[in-house]
């Protein structure tokens, strides 16, 4: 007999809120150090905030915004997938969180044979929610040798990183308009999450994993092992370069060198660092085995592979496209002046070169390089300078009637990205990479058509946002 109770759907929020616990609780299991980076940046965010005087500024314009709360559970994940098949079903499972993509990340430019893409929640209500981002690769097999090529897709199209029951529940979801029931949440949980749980035991041979290696230290990462393992799932800090001397102080191997802009008063885009990857015991199978063969631990060799780390980031405003590209501008420059230096050194020459980049807010603002959000307040305060500008936003501010909110970036960088990656597998300098190819350069079509759908444009999604409710900086 049919029941004829409607069917209670799981809210995608929620859902997603507790995926991500979920998750953070296994990778806790996975990699201790996890759970002392999380209570380094806990400790840290909330000496901040208790630290922080709530004053106005002289110019009218808040810091960018970041509760208690949404810190607490704040966080991005990042995987590696191989096959376009891969990234398809990966955006299927994301699909159910809430999650779709946003941004095209060329990793090429970098030395990386990989292309990405975000995954996370499109509207400001989802992700003051919950804020769960997973930073999602594909490799590139075009860019690889041929003999790596083909290990590496024979090595992909062997193995299959999601259970039966995960399809099926796909599948029923498909069936319902992209909605799990509720009373399935738990189960989808269970499944989805086999799929990014670490495996010890490789389905390649160690001469297979050797064979990548020599070509890219990224390619067994991506080929040999038997799911899309997290490689780091990163808690959001309000102080970064706190967070980077807590964990040297606590005996914790730092990367030597922060990613991203420069430190600064008003803090833009992202800010990344991490503790170096670390190097776990892995089982390969013999030359002489099939990959269907059962095996016992005497048919196995040990060796080790490192690739999972601790990541932490502080987030800034997000920057319009002039913004974005005096950013570009100022970081090649500093790259280029910072060739063969020491960490130390380069951090100062970037300091240095920086000092193009406004850093006040009500610069920011007026020469239009970064987006806000601007409030109405009920604050009847006389002006605390004399208004000397053009517009009637401007004259608004000045009063205290108006304030200027930076929009957080939420998305990610795809150098800061390469470094991270670069630090933890001792990855070769960008020109010495694929020497057999002429493809490195960005190819948006090609990601697009193996996921089967478009990829958001940052900027539109945050032009679409200023269509709503926002403004962007000096309009």
């Amino acid at each position: 007999m049919t029941s004829t109770n409607p069917s209670v759907y799981a809210d995608k929020d929620d859902l997603r809120t507790r995926f991500a616990a979920a998750m953070s609780t296994m990778y806790r299991a996975e990699v201790p150090l996890y759970g002392d980076l999380m209570d380094i940046v806990r400790d840290i965010n909330v000496s901040v905030q208790k630290t922080t005087v709530e004053d106005p500024r002289i110019d009218g314009t808040t810091g960018v915004p970041a509760s208690i709360e949404r810190l607490t559970q704040e966080r991005h994940g990042a995987i590696r997938l191989g096959t376009p098949f891969e990234i398809r079903m990966i955006k299927r499972i994301f699909a159910v969180l809430g999650m779709h993509p946003i941004g095209y990340y060329d990793l090429s430019v970098a030395g990386l044979p990989m292309h990405a893409t975000c995954f996370r929640p499109l509207s400001l209500s989802s992700l003051n929610h919950n804020p769960f981002r997973v930073f999602t690769t594909l490799l590139r097999p075009e860019l690889l040798t041929p003999e790596a090529r083909e290990l590496a897709m024979r090595l992909l199209g062997k193995r299959n990183i999601f259970s039966k029951t995960l399809v099926e529940l796909l599948d029923r979801i498909d069936q319902q308009d992209g909605k799990l029931e509720e009373s399935q949440s738990e189960i989808f949980i269970h499944e989805a999450m086999s799929t990014f749980r670490w495996q010890p035991t490789a389905t390649a041979t160690f001469d297979q994993y050797q064979a990548l290696k020599a070509v890219h230290p990224i390619l067994p990462d991506i080929a040999c092992f038997q799911s899309a393992h997290i490689n780091h799932l990163t808690p959001r800090t309000l102080d970064i370069l706190a967070a980077q001397s807590a964990m040297k102080k606590a005996g914790i191997a730092a990367k030597a060198q922060i990613e991203g802009p420069p430190a600064r008063e008003c803090p833009i885009l992202l800010r990344q660092t991490s503790f170096l990857a670390l190097e776990e015991i892995v089982h390969f199978r013999r030359e002489d085995q099939s990959a269907n063969q059962p095996l016992s631990p005497n048919d196995l060799v040990e060796a080790s592979h490192k690739a999972r780390f601790g990541e932490i980031e502080q987030r800034g405003a997000a920057v319009t496209k002039k913004g974005r590209e005096l950013y570009d501008k100022l970081l090649c420059k500093g790259k280029a002046r910072a060739a063969g230096v020491t960490p130390e050194k380069a951090d100062s020459i970037a300091i240095e070169v920086f000092k193009e980049y406004p850093d006040t807010w009500v610069e920011l603002r007026h020469q239009n390089l970064i987006y806000c959000e601007f409030k109405v307040t009920l604050s009847n305060a006389s002006p605390s300078v004399k208004f000397q500008g053009s517009s009637t936003l401007e004259k608004l501010i000045s009063e205290g009637t108006v304030e200027a909110v930076p929009i957080t970036y939420e998305d990610f960088l795809p150098f800061s990205a390469a470094g991270i990656f670069q630090s933890n597998l001792q990855c070769s300098s960008p020109s010495t990479l694929f020497p057999h190819s002429s493809h490195c350069s960005g190819d948006l079509k090609g990601l697009e058509e193996a996921m089967e759908t478009n990829i958001l444009d940052l900027d539109s999604w945050k032009l679409g946002l200023a269509l709503k409710d926002l403004i962007p900086g000096g309009r």
